[in-house]
């Protein structure tokens, strides 16, 4: 059972507020890019993520949509956006330290896929 934590005192969420908080959760991180945008940023650290970087980088997504969850990443914090002094101007994305807290999760799921997968080969050989 998952837990609230608020203003130092911990209680066990309600089943109802467990399904509200797993639906805010795929609002936030859900469709095909976020989490891969997300996994992105945070292995590139150190480096300027510009916009046609990202793009490169995360394959197959369409400027429109990068430009739409580049916006929704950083509207709930996970992501910052820094105008760098160039002409012409280019934007520098970067992972905030909040957007960092989704990382354990990213793992958990990305084993979670790498499991699945082998369970369903092993089944297909079977």
């Amino acid at each position: 059972m998952a837990t609230i934590k608020d203003k130092g005192i911990t209680t066990e969420a309600t089943c109802a507020q467990e399904r509200l908080a797993i639906h805010d959760t795929f609002d936030i991180l859900g469709g095909k890019w976020r989490l891969r945008i997300l996994r992105y940023l945070n292995g590139r650290l150190e480096e300027n993520n510009t916009f046609k970087k990202i793009q490169r980088e995360v394959e197959n997504i369409s400027a429109k949509m990068l430009t739409k969850e580049l916006q929704e990443l950083e509207r709930n914090g996970l992501v910052s956006r820094t105008p760098q002094d160039t002409r012409p101007i280019t934007v520098s994305y970067a992972i905030t330290e909040y957007g960092k807290t989704v990382v354990p999760l990213t793992e958990r799921i990305a084993q979670w896929g790498l499991d699945h997968r082998m369970k369903i080969k092993e089944e297909t050989k079977s």
